[in-house]
């Protein structure tokens, strides 16, 4: 097991996919970071040396991810519900946000936008 920000993974897992793990982590900046660092695609967790778990972790703690992103998240969405705007109200309302059909297509956003309309 290798520890990445206090997360253990399995040796035979690949980085890339470790590192998407993480909330706020996606394929461009996973890809970015392995570049960074010199650590090839297709490399497995079990395959990094100590001074790239430790150079990982580093990066990680810099950058804003899980708890820290989720706040800002659910604090951007409080801020556009308070000031009253069409995001907010959407938001509030449980229907979609960024434009899509209502007609059709509304189940989705109201199953997603549930846990918002009790905040």
């Amino acid at each position: 097991m290798v520890f990445i920000l206090g997360v253990n993974f399995p040796e035979r897992s690949l980085v890339k996919k470790s590192l998407e793990n993480f909330f706020g982590i996606g394929p461009a900046t996973s890809a970015r970071l392995m570049a960074r660092f010199y650590i090839h695609p297709t490399c497995k967790v079990a395959q990094l040396a100590n001074k790239q778990v430790l150079d990982l972790t580093a990066a990680l703690s810099e950058m804003r991810i899980e708890n820290d992103l989720r706040r800002k998240v659910l604090d951007d969405i409080k801020r556009m519900r308070e000031t009253g705007s069409n995001r907010g109200r959407r938001h509030a309302l449980g229907l979609p946000v960024r434009g899509q059909r209502s007609q059709n297509n509304i189940n989705t956003a109201i199953k997603l936008n549930r846990v918002d309309r009790k905040l």
